[in-house]
């Protein structure tokens, strides 16, 4: 296993340019196995679950081909796709359960592994599975697989979730595509992620509407060849303007559209970074002293994002006053804390609510990452650190973020990747 070195304290200034969005290019990628025609999707990341979704659909008899940087597939499906989804592609990547509803909708089976994926908390697939037998999944789970199948297509329902949830909304929305009649689906997530898939979809044919929360699908019987380029990662992004507010930066972030990440620029704002966007670029400074936030709470698109958590705690860590941050979204998302506290952090936890003590100095440690996001906090708290720091498990960053260390070098972050042993 990989693992970085990081000599702080860094000072941030240059360029960095967003890459698409992985949680966008997964759910397309996905509904490619509706397909009879060629699809082709442009400005994916080079980042280790893309590789696993590749997999999967070749798995599946789809044909892919990569271009020489793997930013574009071009994806063609045989006459015969295999409907089993193996437990070793699927255990690393929640979302791999998104095949389930393609391939119910147009092979009328299946029988994919349950999911695995990061360790942040229970993220059950019940809502998924309650969807899907509303429009006709029939489903049972026997040695750790679903076995479904469906009496030939899908037909249109109304179905509300009972909580919100974004891998959910985007596998009903997919299998909806091709059921008989009208979908209604109410309570839906709303992430830009989740409209990047409709746009790709209806681009192919698929006939999707969006009132607020509800989202309406007209079945068609099939979708047609079709060119489609990923969003920008939003959370990249976030994660990159953080890097200027807690390292004193000087960034220019290109490539991307900044009201989808509305909410958390103003949080920066709040904390002292000025900031300015112009043509899709971000200018953003970040302060000398960070004022503190009293409270931050995670929530929904157009909430606050889980997925910036552990970043915007780092900044409250080193803000000039005690805060709070509410995770409202998964009950197992503080792993990063016990690493943070190693670095010098004052943290203390009460349920779903972390206590920031505020005018934290770190110092270098050794440290362990947990999960995706909680391992770029560690990244963003010891490039701020005085002395060294090095971080292990770095696989987890490798699953979200393109060439995070190649990217940060150039923005002025003394960081190496190591071979462990």
């Amino acid at each position: 296993m990989d693992k970085f070195s990081i000599e702080g304290p860094c000072k941030i200034k240059g360029r960095v340019k967003i890459s698409g969005s992985k949680n966008s290019s997964l759910p397309i990628l996905a509904a490619t196995l509706l397909f009879d025609q060629p699809v082709t999707i442009r400005n994916l990341p080079k980042v280790k679950d893309i590789d696993t979704m590749l997999s999967l659909l070749k798995s599946l008899g789809s044909k892919i081909i990569l271009s020489k940087d793997k930013r574009v597939a071009k994806i063609h499906n045989k006459d015969r796709i295999k409907t089993f989804a193996s437990y070793s592609l699927v255990k690393t990547m929640r979302g791999s359960i998104l095949v389930l509803g393609p391939l119910i909708a147009k092979y009328h089976k299946s029988k994919i592994s349950l999911p695995g994926g990061c360790l942040i908390g229970a993220r059950p697939i019940n809502y998924h599975l309650d969807a899907l037998k509303k429009l006709g999944m029939n489903y049972v789970l026997k040695d750790g697989y679903i076995l479904a199948k469906s009496k030939g297509k899908l037909n249109g329902k109304v179905f509300r979730f009972p909580k919100i949830s974004v891998g959910a909304t985007e596998n009903s929305i997919i299998a909806a595509c091709l059921a008989n009649g009208t979908t209604i689906l109410k309570n839906c997530a709303v992430e830009p992620e989740i409209k990047d898939l409709t746009n790709f979809l209806n681009l192919a044919g698929a006939k999707i509407t969006w009132s607020g929360r509800k989202c309406k699908i007209i079945g068609v019987d099939s979708l047609n060849k079709t060119e489609y380029s990923v969003m920008p990662d939003r959370i990249e992004a976030g994660t990159f303007c953080v890097a200027a507010t807690v390292g004193k930066g000087n960034l220019e972030i290109l490539n991307f559209d900044a009201k989808i990440i509305k909410t958390e620029l103003n949080l920066l704002k709040k904390f002292g970074a000025k900031i300015k966007i112009k043509n899709k670029k971000i200018f953003i400074k970040g302060p000398e002293n960070i004022k503190s936030i009293k409270n931050i709470k995670t929530k929904e698109y157009p909430g606050v994002s889980t997925d910036m958590q552990s970043q915007l705690m780092v900044i409250m860590c080193l803000a000039n006053g005690k805060g709070s941050i509410t995770e409202n979204i998964f009950e197992n998302r503080f792993m990063h804390v016990a690493e943070l506290r190693r670095l010098g952090a004052k943290i203390n936890i009460n349920r779903n609510e972390a206590i920031i003590e505020g005018n934290t100095k770190f110092i270098g440690a050794e440290l362990m990452s947990s999960d995706l996001r909680a391992s770029v906090s560690l990244v963003l708290a010891a490039m701020v650190s005085k002395g060294k720091s090095t971080i292990n498990r770095i696989y987890h960053l490798d699953r979200g973020y393109e060439g995070i260390e190649n990217k940060l070098k150039k923005i002025g972050v003394r960081i190496r990747r190591q071979k462990n042993g």
